[in-house]
């Protein structure tokens, strides 16, 4: 059995992760809440599930600084899952069937999972989650509260201009105001001007801004004031047995619903994409430059989720947020996530009073920033920049699928495109040509492309068909992994026929003997046939776009 106490040295830095740890649990706890508001979740869930990700998971990780906790990337999917169960009790068992999953993931060691998914993609989801919590939380920003009862009940037809229209025309100005100056908050947190102040957790800042000035509003304006609809709602403990009511059961029957266990696997499959894309981040941010077992991760992870929804709470996944924002407070080990779940379960066992005082918009306010994080203009022209529009297009067209239609909807939208530009490649770059002129004849070697599939076929064919009489050419595959029956049959038909019909010289050099090609002479062999002594040849190199119009007459 795993010593986890002994495990890396726990306690060695136990000052370090103390620290890291409070400040962890101050920037955790409106998020907590944020994100269960905007999954249309009760609010204790966010708490649960920050418990068992800080304590369960914190223990079972192999992370040393990854925080666990619910995530802002999963809220489009737990809304849409609530309202097709129709029961937060149902979608429990979800929880449980993701928690399965991931656990048989880790059993598998499915832990390189996310290296199938192309980074554009990845980009594109978390710029369309991004956008939907903007879009999702203006309601809120603004103290409208009927759409706590109809249009943000369902995230499966995306969103609809009515969500800000209607929003628009029933704004509070009091839940306004604190909205507006929690972002401007976030904002000038991240100035030079506040650096002094950065010792300060922004989130919690605006959360305290929000409180205060809600009891300010009651004092001097009885019209600004926000009423029990516009503040955060936790049950009120009033002993320990009830305390312990506020934990939620499941609804086990529900297991027999196909529905279930199909929005549990796909929570599984997004919540452990994120959390592998998350660990990897924070292992390039540890000072300590450590290594996360991917497999393991997905066990605790796994166990983590099954646990969080027997006892009520949202699944979890690792947050780059609260990581790496733990590893700039100073922490060390993975006590500092055990210390700030460990503070979350004890604030709210004992003063839920005090968190009620929160106004929804200042949570708002938190999730809009958070969402822009995600989607900024700055993620938009590095992904250009970079990548071009080979990855500019499938980031885009997963954004927009993320946003207006849903989550999965949207990632499957941003793989078929960018399969397409990956075909589309392989199609342009079957081989790249040498071509020289000798004295005694001309030489035209094609060296062949690392993966030579069917859709190279046509282009082969073409090149091969466009050969000029008395010419010599060999075809290297030597740098070749694979190359497709259909086009290895082009080869041998052309060295078989249509070569010597036209007099055209053909060696086959680098094939692997399992493709059974003929042997043929060594290019050392064919330059020197049509070399005169030590003659240079004039050359010419490139794609097979460029040979193409050298042997049409269009260069």
């Amino acid at each position: 059995m795993i010593n986890f106490m002994k495990q890396e040295g726990l306690f060695k830095y136990f000052k370090n992760d103390l620290v890291a740890g409070i400040i962890v649990f101050l920037i955790a706890l409106p998020l907590c809440l944020g994100i269960a508001l905007a999954s249309g979740a009760p609010l204790f869930s966010g708490i649960v599930a920050g418990i068992v990700g800080g304590i369960v998971i914190g223990f079972l990780s192999g992370s040393q600084l990854s925080v666990v906790g619910p995530a802002a990337g999963l809220t489009a999917i737990v809304l849409s899952a609530i309202g097709e169960l129709g029961a937060f009790d149902v979608f429990l068992c979800s929880v449980m069937v993701a928690g399965a999953v991931q656990f048989v993931l880790g059993i598998l060691k499915a832990g390189t999972i996310a290296n199938y998914f192309p980074s554009s993609v990845i980009e594109g989801m978390l710029a369309g989650i991004g956008l939907t919590i903007i879009i999702k939380q203006i309601p809120d920003a603004v103290g409208y509260t009927k759409q706590n009862h109809d249009s943000m009940v369902d995230a499966e037809d995306g969103f609809s201009m009515d969500i800000i229209s209607d929003s628009l025309r029933h704004i509070e100005p009091g839940a306004a105001i604190i909205a507006i100056l929690g972002i401007l908050i976030l904002i000038l947190w991240q100035t030079k001007a506040f650096s002094k102040l950065k010792f300060l957790p922004s989130g919690l800042v605006v959360v305290i801004t929000g409180v205060l000035l809600n009891g300010l509003y009651q004092m001097i304006s009885g019209n600004l004031y926000l009423d029990n609809t516009h503040l955060v709602s936790l049950p009120v403990a009033t002993d320990f047995n009830s305390f312990i009511g506020n934990f939620m059961m499941p609804d086990f029957t529900a297991l027999s619903n196909p529905k279930v266990w199909q929005i549990g696997v796909v929570i599984a499959v997004v919540a452990s994409i994120e959390t592998l894309l998350c660990i990897e981040a924070t292992d390039k941010l540890d000072p300590l430059k450590r290594y996360t077992p991917t497999n393991r991760e997905l066990r605790a992870q796994g166990i983590g989720n099954m646990i969080s929804g027997l006892i009520g709470g949202l699944p979890v996944t690792s947050v780059i947020v609260r990581s790496s924002a733990n590893i700039n407070a100073g922490a060390r080990t993975k006590l500092s996530a055990i210390i700030h779940g460990t503070l979350l379960l004890v604030c709210v066992a004992t003063i839920p009073t005090i968190l009620n005082l929160i106004p929804k918009a200042s949570l708002a306010a938190i999730l809009i920033y958070t969402g822009y994080k995600l989607c900024k203009p700055s993620v938009f022209k590095h992904i250009w920049k970079e990548g071009g529009a080979t990855q500019f297009i499938p980031f885009v067209a997963t954004a927009i699928g993320v946003v207006s239609l849903d989550l999965l909807k949207g990632v499957g939208i941003g793989l078929v495109v960018a399969v397409f530009y990956t075909l589309r490649a392989n199609m342009r770059i079957p081989y790249y040509f040498q071509r020289s002129s000798f004295s005694n004849g001309e030489l035209v070697k094609l060296t062949l492309a690392q993966e030579v599939s069917f859709l190279n076929k046509a282009s082969i064919k073409e090149t091969l068909e466009k050969l000029p009489e008395n010419t010599s050419i060999i075809v290297d595959a030597s740098q070749t992994e694979y190359i497709d029956y259909d086009v290895l049959e082009l080869i041998r038909d052309f060295h078989e026929s249509k070569a010597p019909d036209r007099n055209i010289k053909l060696s086959l050099i680098g094939f692997k003997n399992t493709y059974k090609v003929p042997s043929a002479a060594s290019e050392w062999d064919v330059v020197s046939e049509l070399a005169n002594g030590n003659e240079e040849p004039k050359r010419s190199a490139g794609t097979y776009k460029k040979l193409l119009k050298q042997l049409t007459g269009n260069d």
